[in-house]
């Protein structure tokens, strides 16, 4: 069994929307972890992908792979001050998104950088899977209405659904802990947070799931 002292970095993963960065800063908050955020909105080529995604596929997912390797390597960093990191992503989420929006051949290039990057970048020691409906995400992009989200459809994020649930069937370079997010809101449950936090001081398993509990 491993305990939240154990773990030196924790990454939060899983599809558009379905808030991971709230919750990150919650248990950063909690847990006084060093927070680290993706940096989403600085993609020169995002809001332009969205609306044609084949035109600006690689331009877009070339510039995360760069800006999400600079950002990483501080996870190797020491911290005086943070015993533990919280991260909104895992650096493996580039892969995900590029064999989603990529052609053949452009795969096959990016194939070529994105290992000697990833060779370089820590592995957190527990991921934190957060899933939910298609129709739950659109809900929640729409209601946080950022402009560059605007375009994207649910047959868009239906298919970023299936694609972390391919990558993670048979994920095992770290324990999971899986949440469904379709009836849980962490912003707002101060009793689903300490219940989680508890769980999170007793990961027994590869892969546990997290049960909310009852209001």
């Amino acid at each position: 069994m491993s305990g939240l002292d154990d773990f030196s970095y924790i990454a939060l993963e899983g599809p558009i929307g379905v808030g991971k960065t709230s919750l990150a800063r919650i248990l950063a908050e909690r847990l006084n972890a060093r927070l680290i955020l993706e940096e989403v909105e600085d993609n020169p080529f995002l809001e332009d992908f969205y609306q044609d995604p084949r035109r600006l596929a690689f331009q877009t997912q070339v510039y995360f792979l760069i800006a999400r390797y600079k950002q990483q390597t501080q996870i190797a960093q020491r911290d005086l001050f943070h015993k533990l990191t919280i991260a909104d992503y895992m650096f493996e989420k580039d892969r995900i998104f590029a064999r989603l929006n990529l052609n053949d051949d452009e795969f096959s290039l990016y194939n070529r950088l994105q290992p000697l990057l990833a060779a370089k970048i820590p592995q957190p020691e527990l991921v934190i899977l957060l899933q939910a409906h298609p129709d739950v995400l659109i809900s929640r992009i729409r209601r946080r209405s950022k402009k560059f989200e605007e375009p994207m459809t649910r047959d868009y994020l239906r298919q970023v659904v299936d694609a972390y649930d391919r990558y993670f069937f048979d994920y095992s370079a770290a324990p999971r802990l899986v949440i469904n997010t379709n009836e849980v809101d962490f912003t707002t449950d101060k009793v689903n947070v300490d219940h989680l936090i508890r769980q999170l001081d007793r990961i027994e398993e590869k892969v546990q799931y997290y049960v909310p509990t009852k209001q």
